[in-house]
């Protein structure tokens, strides 16, 4: 097996503070001349998207993908749905998953495998805003220690 450079292009870092994340799973993107280049220029955001499963097929919306600025007439809509490749055993899971759970798709990064661009997708549940608070006094108090323990070996 052939071993790929990945080149991470984007992340969404509000995905891991928004969601419990349970499991990822990779998906190809369905993109244009255009969107492909303004991509390994570096020129995504994954911020504000979320996948959906539409039709027995799998979507990310909202994934802004800045214009290329030699595209001219081929340039596409910035924040337009696009089609993500995923094979339809693992979107009959998904459907499963969605119905009975109340799971949600979250995008988590975009980067370049080879020559492919790869969406990497959790599969997680909200939290509810005392799960913040608690992530967030937990990572305070590991942060304070750090610093303790620092100080203390520096001594």
């Amino acid at each position: 097996m052939e071993k790929y450079a990945i080149k991470e292009v984007a992340s969404n870092k509000k995905a891991y503070h928004d969601y419990f994340i349970n499991e990822t799973f990779e998906a190809g993107l369905v993109l244009t001349g255009t969107e492909i280049k303004s991509i390994r220029m570096g020129k995504v955001n994954l911020k504000d998207s979320y996948a959906s499963i539409t039709q027995g097929e799998l979507f990310i919306h909202h994934m802004h993908i800045s214009p290329y600025e030699k595209g001219n007439i081929f340039n596409v809509d910035a924040t337009r749905s696009r089609k993500l490749l995923v094979s339809k055993a693992e979107i009959n899971r998904l459907i499963g998953m969605i119905k009975r759970e109340g799971i949600t798709l979250v995008p988590i990064s975009l980067y370049l495998k080879g020559k492919w661009a790869k969406l990497k997708i959790g599969i997680g549940k909200g939290k509810k805003l005392y799960d913040k608070r608690e992530d967030m006094a937990k990572k305070s108090a590991e942060k304070e220690m750090a610093i303790r323990l620092k100080e203390r070996n520096q001594s």
